[in-house]
């Protein structure tokens, strides 16, 4: 098994073409600064998320209440981790890359969600009848007996989500200018 990692570790990422590396910093950068600028406000990619996460619900109520309340967050952030899963298994150093980053911005989509379950200010949205709409952070906090807590956890999470956005577009620098460089004998 450790030889099959060391292996795997070792094959090389798809290099990425010094246009291509350009574009894809300058559209990361872009989105940093409008997600930067929003201060936690709904982005226009949260329309995305937002589908995913009731389909979360819908998918995963098949196997419980329980697991349908966090079904929402669960395939949120599990469809865009296959994807980067995938994409890593594939070597695919763009698509890798991509799939990370909005794994972590989903992140900041939840803290939002997370920060909002004692005031539950923010508008619900529901696939099933309205008058049983639930907040799921209210829900879920209040069961695991931290609601309390509710912004606390929802800047760490926050935090997270934009350390890890940071952490894989510094990667994607890296691992490109390394290709670049030349092997040292």
């Amino acid at each position: 098994m450790t030889t099959q990692l060391l292996a795997f570790a070792e094959r090389p990422w798809r290099r990425v073409p010094m246009p291509a590396l350009i574009a894809w910093l300058t559209f990361y950068a872009a989105f940093l600064l409008y997600a930067f600028q929003k201060h936690g406000d709904f982005l226009l990619i949260d329309f995305v998320n937002l589908v995913v996460h009731e389909g979360g619900h819908l998918l995963f109520g098949w196997l419980g209440a329980t697991l349908g309340l966090w079904g929402g967050t669960i395939l949120q952030w599990l469809v865009p981790a296959l994807l980067a899963a995938y994409f890593l298994r594939e070597r695919q150093t763009t698509a890798f890359v991509f799939c990370t980053f909005f794994f972590f911005e989903n992140w900041l989509y939840t803290a939002t969600y997370m920060a909002d379950a004692r005031a539950m200010a923010l508008p619900l949205v529901t696939v099933g009848d309205p008058d049983f709409a639930e907040h799921d952070w209210n829900t879920m906090f209040s069961s695991l007996g931290v609601l309390p807590y509710d912004t606390s956890i929802a800047s760490v999470v926050r935090l997270l989500g934009w350390a890890g956005m940071l952490g894989i577009v510094i990667w994607l620098m890296v691992r490109s200018l390394r290709d670049r460089a030349p092997a040292h004998f």
